[in-house]
């Protein structure tokens, strides 16, 4: 049994997380935090979330020491800001823990990324060098030995399931970028509450256009340039990535077809369709990244489906923690 720790238990992720450890044969939640100057300190996640009331009733402690905090934890998830994972993953790690981090703190193996897509200078890039990113049904060997698994961003991973076969067997046009257009639900922007994520103001358009820190996470960890553009809708969660590229002469569906049935074929949480297209309402609420795809002659369409607070966050940080631990690759996710 692990003893693990959630911090930014307060949030529509730490919630995700909270439930699917709780739910964890293997695991034991010794502690949910918030910061020090949160609000919700003091209070039961339960109240937060009452979906939960009933089967986690813990309380939302304040973070004051992370040192004291480690104590007793074997494992910690930071569903925290970029910048705090930052500063509290080297304390955790110092301490002992193997971290698990949502946040977009180490995910990238460049310092200069972070000043110019994140704001702030990284201090600590002997543990960015060692980071390991968490896209769970690609690196799952460097996962088993990680102290740090940097989760990836919610559309960098709906993108990059649905790319990286086609990328990997070299079967893309690479003279013409793929051009991704993703839509996310609301829930992406967090529990606080903002004019710009109000479902009265949210109307369906596009933002962060050729500015977004996931377009060059998307194109370092696929190995080729892409245009990215998200687009916000009017609804609570959920991504759908719509992706257009070009393939290499001669490339037939039968070819794409194998390379995505070589990569997926044993990864129980991507779903490959065979016809139709994956829609948001088959993965809210569930663990999957659903794809499918239509060829026409040297044009390939890709659509990619996942739910962003779980395949997106959550229950990948979960998956990756079961394959640090050598649990089998779905407990608790299915």
């Amino acid at each position: 049994m692990l003893n693990t720790l959630i911090v930014g238990a307060s949030g529509y992720t730490g919630a995700e997380l909270a439930r699917y450890l709780n739910r964890h044969p293997q695991m034991n939640i010794t502690a949910l935090a918030v910061s020090a100057q949160s609000a919700d300190a003091g209070k039961r996640i339960s109240d937060l979330h009452p979906q939960l009331k009933g089967i986690i009733d813990l309380p939302l402690q304040a973070l004051k020491d992370p040192s004291e905090m480690a104590k007793g934890a074997d494992v910690v998830f930071l569903a925290t800001d970029h910048q705090v994972s930052h500063d509290l993953a080297p304390r955790f790690l110092d301490a002992g823990c193997v971290v698990f981090d949502l946040s977009g703190a180490f995910r990238v193996n460049q310092p200069e990324f972070y000043t110019r897509y994140y704001g702030f200078e990284h201090r600590h890039v002997d543990w960015l060098a060692q980071a390991v990113y968490g896209l769970a049904e690609w690196q799952a060997d460097a996962i088993r030995q990680a102290r740090l698994v940097a989760v990836p961003g919610c559309y960098p991973t709906a993108s990059q399931l649905a790319l990286k076969p086609l990328v990997t067997n070299r079967l893309l046009n690479e003279a013409q970028w793929p051009v991704i257009n993703a839509v996310s639900g609301v829930s992406g922007a967090g529990r606080k509450a903002g004019m710009a994520n109000s479902f009265c103001e949210v109307s369906l358009q596009p933002y962060g256009i050729f500015t977004h820190r996931h377009q060059p996470e998307i194109a370092s960890h696929l190995g080729i340039p892409v245009v990215f553009t998200p687009h916000l809708g009017n609804f609570a969660r959920g991504i759908l990535a719509t992706i257009t590229a070009r393939l290499q002469p001669d490339i037939t569906r039968q070819d794409v077809a194998q390379a995505y049935h070589n990569a997926y074929h044993d990864k129980p949480l991507v779903r490959l369709y065979q016809q139709g297209v994956p829609a948001i309402k088959s993965v809210v609420g569930l663990p999957f990244c659903d794809i499918g795809f239509f060829v026409d002659g040297e044009h390939i369409i890709i659509v990619s489906a996942e739910d962003n607070l779980l395949k997106g966050a959550a229950a990948q940080a979960v998956q990756c923690l079961n394959i640090r631990f050598g649990f089998q690759e779905t407990v608790s996710l299915l």
